[in-house]
């Protein structure tokens, strides 16, 4: 599967520092859907020129993400020319505007990540952009420029059905959710990510490769979504009944049960 169907599809992102290139290769045995390499906060200003070569040679043999710095900063034309003889996906950085996003678009699949409140309230425009493929949304930052706790679920409600409704609307999968700061904590991973797959989210940037199994148990249909999905498609190719088990069954039904047992098979 290329970068850019993984950017699109992928439950659990990881990130790695593009100034530690011994860690690439264990990063992509670790099982994430998708590696992304990390030229943003990651990386000190000092060594960014490093690297970014790290990253480019490493990218040119292997499906990944790249995370770049954002287009107002003087790193970000650099990082996207790196790039240019890779298939990566490239994730920008504080993503606001939609035009600089297209220029990036026009030779590789883009996510952009959302954390800014100028970026949040651009979300529609920026999910309609060319190349975009998908949104994230980055909580710490956009906490910090709040004034909110990032672990605070209602301080950023609204923004992330914001940002869920944005990449519907644009025919967008569901967008991929923050990071998650504790990396020991199965259950508080499993929580999180349940409650942003509740509001329509798909994906979740992963800091730590212990964080990659619950996160993607939390995505994963549970047997009783299952069942009650394949009763729906059973019912309907069979008969074409529009009631089972006492409740009406119309196309949206179909739609939504069709796409739990599409996330089952994956």
């Amino acid at each position: 599967m290329s970068a850019a169907d993984l950017a699109a599809r992928a439950s659990t992102l990881l990130f790695v520092p593009g100034d530690r290139p011994e860690r690439f290769e264990k990063a992509a045995a670790a099982g994430a859907d998708l590696v992304v390499l990390d030229l943003e906060d990651a990386v000190k200003p000092e060594n960014k020129e490093s690297a970014r070569e790290n990253v480019a040679r490493w990218a040119a043999e292997h499906e990944c993400a790249v995370r770049v710095n954002a287009a107002d900063t003087q790193w970000h034309r650099q990082d996207v020319a790196a790039l240019a003889d890779t298939g990566a996906a490239i994730m920008v950085a504080k993503a606001e505007n939609p035009r600089a996003l297209a220029a990036v678009g026009a030779h590789h699949a883009v996510i952009a990540l959302v954390e800014t409140a100028a970026g949040v309230l651009a979300a529609p425009a920026i999910a309609a952009a060319d190349g975009v493929v998908r949104i994230a949304l980055g909580t710490f930052d956009l906490a910090a420029q709040l004034g909110v706790d990032p672990t605070d679920t209602e301080a950023l409600a609204a923004t992330r059905g914001g940002v869920v409704l944005a990449s519907a609307a644009a025919g967008l999968g569901g967008p991929i959710d923050g990071v998650t700061a504790v990396i020991d904590d199965a259950e508080r991973l499993g929580a999180d990510t349940g409650y942003a797959r509740r509001l329509g989210f798909a994906g979740k940037l992963c800091i730590h490769p212990r964080q990659l199994g619950p996160v993607a148990a939390a995505f994963r249909p549970s047997e009783d979504e299952i069942a009650w999905a394949r009763k729906i498609v059973a019912a309907v190719d069979a008969t074409g009944v529009a009631k089972v088990d006492g409740a009406m069954v119309d196309k949206p039904v179909v739609e939504r049960a069709q796409r739990i047992l599409s996330r089952a098979d994956a």
